[in-house]
């Protein structure tokens, strides 16, 4: 029998880390292996998604995967052990990672219960079984007992209020370790059907709840009443209570907030109730700024690179920040400074799927032209993959938003936190301007400038922005003001 000090040193585990600047948390995106599988040190294991970003995870060390603690779409804090791995396999019989099953239950249930691929976080029949390694318990977990007491005071709530009874008493629910013994494919479908198998009434040998049995006890949900017009059941909590994902009924959509969304609001709120915005806007001819990105498509030197006007508009707002450097600076609350940067990051605002990130690229003052559009190409595309790391998003000084690409004339943005100034662009459409004395079609477009009224004037922001504009309407100042 393995000892305790033979086990600790056989079973390695993993915890959690720190993959930003002090987040405290993460959410398990998707599992690259199961129980059982050979990992390798350096071999990536699961992806997480941070405040900031999505970030795949390497193992670092080798052996074979005991045992995944948490599902997929689990919110874990940094410092929890996410995987246990045995460095040492065949070195003896391994502790089983749940409580033991029954005489009767085949031998390999307990492992594959511990795989967590499909399975999602209710609080009804969620719980962590006993084992012979330290693990936390999971937080909301339910006894299914209680969860069958639950249910009954539920119908009979329901019976109370006109909705026919059941015509049979359903049996209880088996369970292991405190939760439906189910297989994980079976356990993926009923998450994907929003089926909670601490209420399906299990037809397969040893009481095991089989793939038949979700789709029976999914068949009669499509015609019931949403939660909304049933107030006995959304009174139990336990019951109504939803998986982490997108919630539908008839008249509404209840969409979870975290990850990269919560981390948006929690930094826009931040950001317009500390630092105090100022706005302006500026609305400019951009005629042979088109002109010259036309051209630059053409020249052998920009061959390989994408060439668009946000390219000008980046050099035009890295040439102002340097004929105005008072501009790139922060607002340190807590020593009351101003922190003057003589460096530029340049952030750029990103739509993605998981929602607004703003990554940015480091020291973009001394970057020529060829370099700033290689170096935007890449942090567009990293961006649309999904594949933008903490660091990338770290430390940026000045933003540029392009709103423009909505066909949105402009807008008020909100600064990002740490930074003192966000330049807005406008989509550049063709309209009448007055050029040379005369009235002709011209490619205009409209600038907005908001910036921490703290450390910038109005008159210095006036200066950053006017400068912008100027280059953009005739940016042969990029080189008699660079």
């Amino acid at each position: 029998m393995t000892t305790m000090t033979e086990t600790s040193a056989r079973f390695r585990e993993f915890k959690m880390p720190d993959v930003g600047e002090g987040l405290t948390e993460a959410e398990i995106l998707k599992w690259f292996v199961q129980p059982g599988d050979t990992v390798t040190d350096g071999q990536v294991v699961c992806e997480v998604e941070t405040a900031k970003a999505a970030v795949e995870l390497p193992i670092p060390f080798d052996g074979v995967v005991h045992e995944l603690r948490f599902p997929e779409g689990t919110t874990v804090d940094v410092g929890q052990v996410i995987i246990a791995i045995d460095v040492a396999p065949g070195s003896g019989d391994a502790p089983a990672p749940a409580a033991a099953a029954p005489a009767q239950e085949p031998a390999a249930e307990p492992e594959a219960e511990a795989e967590p691929k499909g399975r999602t976080p209710v609080l009804v029949g969620y719980g962590v079984a006993e084992s012979s390694t330290k693990r936390r318990p999971r937080k909301g977990a339910a006894a299914a007992p209680e969860a069958a007491a639950v249910a009954a005071a539920v119908q009979a709530e329901l019976n109370g209020h006109g909705t026919p009874a059941a015509p049979t008493a359903a049996p209880a629910v088996p369970v292991q370790g405190g939760r439906p013994l189910a297989k994980p494919p079976v356990r993926k479908l009923a998450k994907d059907l929003g089926i909670d198998l601490a209420t399906v009434v299990p037809t397969g040998k040893d009481g095991i709840i089989t793939r038949e049995d979700v789709h029976a006890a999914a068949a009669p949900a499509a015609p019931e009443a949403p939660a909304a017009v049933a107030p006995p059941v959304a009174s139990v909590p336990a019951v109504a209570e939803a998986p982490a994902v997108v919630s539908d009924s008839a008249r509404e959509t209840r969409i979870p907030v975290k990850g990269v969304r919560k981390a948006i609001a929690q930094a826009m709120v931040g950001s317009a109730f500390t630092a105090p915005h100022v706005t302006e806007f500026v609305t400019v001819d951009v005629t042979r700024t088109m002109k010259l990105v036309a051209e630059l498509k053409e020249d052998k030197d920009m061959a390989g690179v994408r060439v668009n006007p946000l390219l000008i508009i980046a050099k035009a707002l890295l040439v102002a920040i340097k004929r105005n450097p008072e501009v790139n600076a922060a607002w340190d609350e807590a020593n009351q400074e101003i922190v003057q940067k003589h460096y530029v990051n340049l952030g750029i605002a990103a739509a993605t799927p998981r929602g607004l990130i703003v990554p940015n690229i480091k020291d973009a003052h001394d970057k020529t032209l060829p370099q700033l559009a290689e170096a935007l190409g890449e942090l567009v595309a990293t961006a649309r993959d999904g594949k933008t790391s903490p660091a990338a998003m770290a430390g940026g000084t000045v933003t540029i938003t392009n709103v423009g690409v909505f066909g949105v004339d402009t807008g008020t943005p909100i600064l990002n936190p740490g930074e003192s100034a966000i330049l807005a662009v406008g989509a550049i459409k063709l309209q009448p301007w007055v050029h040379k004395g005369k009235v002709k079609p011209r490619q205009v477009t409209t600038l907005a400038l908001s910036f921490d009224h703290r450390l910038v004037d109005g008159e210095l922001g006036s200066k950053v922005l006017a400068d912008v504009a100027a280059i953009l309407e005739h940016p042969k100042r990029l080189i008699t003001w660079a």
